[in-house]
């Protein structure tokens, strides 16, 4: 079955490399380790039962490098509902022992003697049906869906007691399981995907073998599938897929659709009508039609992947300022997802480690245009791609491109793309966080990059956001090629603002080797400050104080003039 990325979770650092080998059979799971305690995991924590409790109730899979016990101990609050659980597994510091403890049914064994088979040891395999049978029929693999979860304990519980059992349909998976099987058994496992009522002595699996065909204009278009596939004498448990043309692909309703059945959505070029466009998608299955829509019933579950094509995805994401921990849930969840990536290679190598069926395409930082043209031409042929941009992708980065892109474009299969921006945490936010809050109040974000942008521009709005009194944040101070203007720029901010006033300079901010410190206006040269350099420049009213632990706090109040009374 499709797993989540996991999460590896250690509390050592010699936890460390093993971490690490199994992040070779799951090149997108990250690997968190405890702050204060392990150095160069991907993110950190603080507190072990919080971060585990959490990943859990996000149903992300969880490998835990620590005893069984501190893992069951730590989730023994949340165990409310078996079968409805990510996986969970412990597994032993030196990577000599693999335990699954939770998620029988979401796969764990499985996510075992993979994880066993990377580190080249047996999996302890617990689990009483699989032991004996070879196989959880409870879980069967992709392409088939059970029929009813607590009828099926019964049922296995019934064969472990010692009944026999019989097979009727195509279960290829089984032919090679342990099964006490006798033709004349009163217990069955069905294998079909007519709707059957459900019976104790009947173990109902359903193969993925549908398709329906449909039309966004077709009123509560998932109550009308449900009811065309009961009318068909169909279980709602195969369907595997909705087909629409693909002149509806931008439809919300279609998207929201699937996502309530469950099933993906998948495009065939226009047809003349449902019943053809069903029967170009799965040529070999029997169609039925009704209800405005055609119902596409196949002999074995469906390939979904080699019918049609999936709606293409652009998603625009932000790193953040480069530490993992700062980069947000939805963007990583998007990583994982991703077919392809592009971006200047610098932010590419930060987005990564990727999976081998992941294709990087790494330009030159100066070719946003022509890159967000090519995110489009791959999305439109169905792929799902992400454009990286550190920080946030808003703030003087590749949303503004990629938009301009598809502005410009008048190509119908671009427009139809699915395209999100994604925020990130901005290098002036990250840099405004260390110090404190010297962006406490309201500030200005400039860049200092007359590239793209006349500096005559930058001139006139530096003084008028100067003599605002606006706290200020530059991007792209200075560089080889413009070596003058941050010079020039704090001549034109010197106009306005006294020399004590504060100034917070933040270089790698998020990234290895970052540095932080305080000045003031006055104090502050050209020479103190490169490319990788974050410069905050402070209102009349902000303040500094020093920190117990050496350097100063920078905060901006949020009151203006007198101090308001508390």
């Amino acid at each position: 079955m499709t797993q989540s990325t996991p999460a590896i979770v250690i509390l050592g650092q010699g936890s460390l490399a093993t971490a690490r080998r199994i992040q070779q059979v799951y090149p997108a799971a990250q690997i968190h380790g405890l702050a204060g305690r392990v150095e160069g995991a991907d993110c950190t924590y603080q507190e072990f039962g919080v971060t585990l409790r959490a990943l859990y109730q996000q149903d992300t899979p969880i490998i835990a490098l620590c005893a069984a016990g501190i893992v069951i101990r730590t989730l023994a609050p949340l165990l409310l509902e078996k079968g409805a659980e990510p996986a969970v597994l412990a597994v032993a510091e030196d990577g000599s022992a693999v335990v699954p403890l939770l998620g029988g049914l979401g796969g764990v064994n499985i996510m075992a003697r993979e994880i066993a088979d990377g580190l080249q040891v047996a999996a302890a395999i617990t689990t009483s049906g699989e032991l004996r049978f070879g196989t959880c029929l409870l879980n069967p693999p992709s392409g088939y869906a059970l029929g009813d979860l607590e009828l099926g304990k019964r049922f296995v519980s019934d064969l472990l007691a010692g009944h026999s059992v019989r097979i009727e349909g195509a279960a290829p998976w089984l032919d090679q399981a342990q099964l006490p099987e006798d033709p004349q058994a009163q217990r069955s496992i069905h294998v079909g995907s007519a709707a059957r009522e459900a019976s104790a002595s009947e173990l109902l699996i359903y193969p993925r073998s549908v398709a329906v065909a449909v039309s966004a204009e077709t009123a509560d278009l998932p109550d009308a599938v449900r009811s065309a596939l009961q009318q068909a004498k169909v279980a709602v448990q195969s369907l595997a897929c909705l087909l629409a043309s693909e002149t509806q692909m931008a439809s919300p309703l279609l998207r929201e659709a699937a996502l309530e059945l469950g099933v993906p959505l998948r495009f065939v070029a226009a047809q003349s009508d449902i019943e053809t466009l069903a029967r170009v998608a799965v040529p070999a299955a029997t169609v039925l039609t009704g209800h405005g829509m055609a119902i596409a019933v196949a002999g074995q579950p469906l390939d979904v992947s080699s019918i049609g094509r999936p709606r293409g995805r652009l998603a625009v994401i932000g790193l953040g300022p480069g530490a993992a921990e700062l980069m947000v849930p939805a963007v990583k969840a998007e990583l994982a997802r991703a077919t392809d990536v592009l971006g200047y290679e610098t932010y590419v190598r930060m987005a990564g480690p990727f999976r081998d069926d992941q294709v990087q395409h790494c330009t030159d930082n100066r070719e946003e245009m022509q890159r967000a043209r090519h995110a489009f031409r791959l999305a439109a042929e169905g792929r799902s791609v992400i454009v990286v941009s550190s920080g946030d992708p808003g703030v003087f980065a590749m949303a503004a491109a990629v938009l301009e892109a598809l502005h410009e474009s008048a190509d119908p299969a671009w427009h139809s793309v699915d395209l999100e921006i994604l925020p990130g945490v901005s290098a002036s936010l990250a840099t405004a966080a260390q110090a404190g809050a010297p962006l406490g109040h309201d500030f200005c974000v400039m860049s200092l990059s007359d590239n793209l942008k006349p500096w005559s521009i930058i001139e006139k709005r530096l003084d008028l956001a100067a003599e605002a009194d606006l706290a200020l944040a530059f991007y792209n101070p200075i560089s080889r090629a413009r070596p003058w203007q941050l010079g020039r720029a704090l001549e034109i901010v010197a106009q306005h603002r006294a020399p004590e006033t504060p100034v917070v300079l933040g270089r790698d901010i998020g990234r290895p080797g970052q540095t932080l410190r305080t000045t003031t206006l006055g104090a502050l040269t050209p020479e103190q400050v490169d490319m990788r350099t974050m410069v905050l420049i402070g209102s009349s009213t902000t303040c500094t104080f020093p920190r117990a632990s050496g350097g100063d706090w920078v905060y901006t109040p949020r009151w203006y003039g007198e101090k308001p009374l508390s």
